[in-house]
């Protein structure tokens, strides 16, 4: 407080690209005398007990920061402090996209994508070599177990963190959109399939192997048909016989006896008789 109150008023002066050089030159010279001053030091393998002793170092640090912590009081999440958040989210990614300069795009030339397919390669190789060597172990059933118990609690975590919902009524109006939907999807899928697929056939190469398949499918489709044949010869199907039936079963015989003996031409002639006969007698 006293220092500043025996600070006067000063004049501000603007920062020149002359200040700017001097401040990054002083910093360059800080640095290189910094790493001038710094001696030769030798370095010491690191034993399994360095590594334990590191190890144990983390744990005592996570205890104590753990025990350093003081209790707190949760607070709830309310629309309000949903809706700051969201907000804020809003007004940092406007920020971020305000402070983005102008940027001049490169073309993607043959040699890039050649570089950049190189490292991925390189990448890789050196990734699968840092890899160790691994001991597989067998599944055992109870571990299958274990995973079978761990695959349940999590569903049943997951169950009971999920909130409840609103249901909504089905309105004639969402009805109707649903429908809409299903009907554009479906042209949409007719469409492509006509397009993509109707009309072109799919070619299979007539080998050998499949010749001999469809002859051997060919004669145990003959076989098949002569042993159904056999087997049916000479049975019939039962058919229940009803009054009407009978009756349509004896009109018919009756007409067939008409038509092929000729029994109608012997009952008109015999008509033809009995009323001349009639005549006669009458006239007798």
């Amino acid at each position: 407080v006293l220092y500043k109150e025996n600070v006067g008023t000063g004049t501000p002066t603007p920062v020149t690209p002359e200040m700017e050089r001097v401040k990054r030159n002083q910093e360059i010279c800080s640095s290189v005398l910094y790493k001038e001053n710094v001696g030769k030091a030798t370095p010491t393998p690191v034993t399994p007990e360095m590594e334990r002793v590191k190890r144990n170092q983390e744990i005592i640090s996570s205890v104590l920061y753990k025990e350093n912590m003081g209790k707190v009081t949760p607070t709830p999440v309310t629309p309000e402090m949903e809706r700051v958040k969201r907000n804020q989210e809003i007004i940092s990614s406007v920020l971020y996209k305000e402070n983005v300069g102008q940027a001049t795009p490169t073309p993607v030339t043959p040699e890039i994508e050649r570089v950049k397919r190189n490292q991925e390669q390189i990448s890789s190789v050196a990734y699968r070599e840092g890899l160790g060597k691994a001991t597989p172990s067998p599944v055992t059933p109870e571990m299958e177990r274990v995973k079978r118990n761990q695959e349940q609690i999590s569903s049943v975590l997951y169950k009971e963190h999920m909130a409840k919902g609103t249901p909504t009524p089905l309105t004639p109006e969402m009805e109707r959109a649903k429908r809409n939907q299903e009907n554009i999807s479906s042209v949409l899928y007719s469409d492509s399939f006509r397009k993509q697929v109707q009309g072109k056939a799919a070619y299979v190469l007539d080998t050998p192997e499949m010749r001999r398949v469809r002859e051997s499918q060919k004669h145990i489709s003959t076989v098949k048909y002569h042993e159904d044949f056999e087997k049916s010869k000479g049975s019939f199907t039962p058919v229940v016989t009803d009054p009407i039936t009978e009756r349509v079963k004896k009109n018919m015989q009756d007409f067939s006896d008409i038509s092929y003996r000729g029994i109608q031409r012997r009952v008109v002639e015999m008509e033809r008789k009995r009323v001349d006969q009639d005549q006669e007698n009458l006239t007798g």
